[in-house]
């Protein structure tokens, strides 16, 4: 889905938002940075730009001849979109993206959608909107199933011992 090189939108990010009406700016550049988000999660963080330009250039060519893809489906995006969620919003992430008008992961793929129409994506032949029909069910997967992960290792803390009074 990400583009190989510079995407060449045929339209402005709000042109975008406004021609669709559904959904605010905030919500596009949302599903953009989770898409990253996703992308290194299923593929691995992007190549370390400590690399010398050689293998810079030979992983280049690779992706411009389709060697190496970074593709991932509407499942994985919306995954990953969930995750990003979370970890913005925590329990208030439902909340956050209703105000959005995001609702379901169809509204995911609606804004996927908008932003391959104008160039801001890339599709492959075998992407469809259908590819975010009912990947979860929001109540569950960002209430629900949500888990506060401690900061601190549990083996580490040491609990703190109140103090006598006297």
């Amino acid at each position: 889905m990400p583009p190989d090189g510079p995407p060449k939108p045929s339209k402005s990010l709000q042109e975008v938002v406004d021609a669709v009406g559904l959904y605010p700016a905030e919500a596009y550049v949302f599903v953009q940075q989770g898409l990253t988000r996703a992308v290194q999660h299923v593929h691995g963080p992007a190549a370390d730009e400590a690399e010398d330009a050689k293998s810079t250039k030979s992983r280049r060519k690779a992706t411009a001849a389709g060697d190496v893809s970074r593709h991932i489906t509407g499942r994985d995006l919306c995954l990953g979109l969930r995750d990003e969620a979370w970890e913005r919003w925590g329990l208030l992430a439902r909340t956050v993206l209703a105000r959005w008008n995001v609702t379901s992961t169809m509204d995911f793929g609606r804004i996927v959608f908008a932003l391959v129409e104008h160039q801001f994506l890339q599709k492959t032949d075998d992407d469809t909107i259908n590819d975010f029909r009912g990947v979860f069910d929001f109540r569950t997967a960002l209430e629900s199933d949500y888990r506060v992960n401690p900061k601190v290792d549990a083996g580490d803390a040491k609990p703190k011992r109140a103090g006598k009074k006297t």
